[in-house]
């Protein structure tokens, strides 16, 4: 008998990896239901899909009730470096996962969360680089919390599928320098659509790591 469908939830749909999980999700057999959690509605519709407006992603007492029964979690809210003050960084990066990761167990301690992460996060929390110690202080806390499961993901460069708007000079460059990047071999890039694969993959299968790198997902993809 096959595995019953799964409830999934996430937030950052409207970023790319976001975006194609949702997809991915929603085009899924395995997938009985998808709750986005929101800032606004976004317009998108489907039978499966249930849109949450989420005044601020630092508390979840409004949406108690959308939390629970949840299978599978995917995280993927994220801000640039350097796109915000060092204060707003660390709440975005390590605060608003952690406090969505608090309520959802409260609500649904069977689920699985994975948290799309970055390369070099670094679990010491010494690192002298803003971005790798506080993905690290998040992972750190969100493995603590108790869950059935938990997995991050480690990308490097997230190469496009489809041209986009750039965020910065550093994006528009490594994206004219991706053929050359991808001879470097299978740690230093992934595509973004195989990116969400592999994470959707692993979220809704299980999978024997807590950490996955940029190379062990390519070899995943592959």
């Amino acid at each position: 008998m096959p595995p019953s469908p799964k409830s999934v939830i996430l937030t950052g749909a409207s970023g790319m990896i976001g975006g194609m999980i949702l997809q991915v999700s929603l085009n899924s057999e395995a997938v009985a239901k998808v709750t986005s959690l929101v800032r606004k509605p976004s317009g998108t519709t489907h039978p499966k899909l249930k849109e949450v407006v989420v005044k601020d992603f630092m508390t979840y007492d409004d949406v108690k009730a959308d939390l629970i029964g949840q299978d599978v979690a995917f995280f993927c809210i994220g801000v640039y470096t350097g796109a915000v003050p060092r204060d707003e960084f660390r709440k975005i990066t390590v605060d608003y996962p952690v406090n969505f990761a608090k309520a959802l167990h409260a609500m649904s301690p069977q689920a699985t969360f994975c948290l799309l992460s970055g390369a070099g996060a670094d679990r010491n929390e010494k690192s002298r680089l803003m971005f790798a110690k506080d993905k690290g202080a998040a992972e750190n806390q969100l493995a603590a919390i108790g869950f059935k499961a938990f997995h991050t993901f480690r990308p490097g460069y997230i190469y496009p599928d489809t041209p986009r708007q750039e965020p910065n000079l550093s994006y528009r460059i490594m994206r004219k320098l991706y053929p050359l990047i991808k001879l470097m071999g299978p740690g230093q890039s992934i595509k973004a659509s195989e990116l969400a694969n592999v994470m959707f993959r692993i979220g809704m299968e299980g999978g024997p790591k807590e950490v996955y790198e940029n190379r062990e997902m390519v070899l995943i993809r592959d």
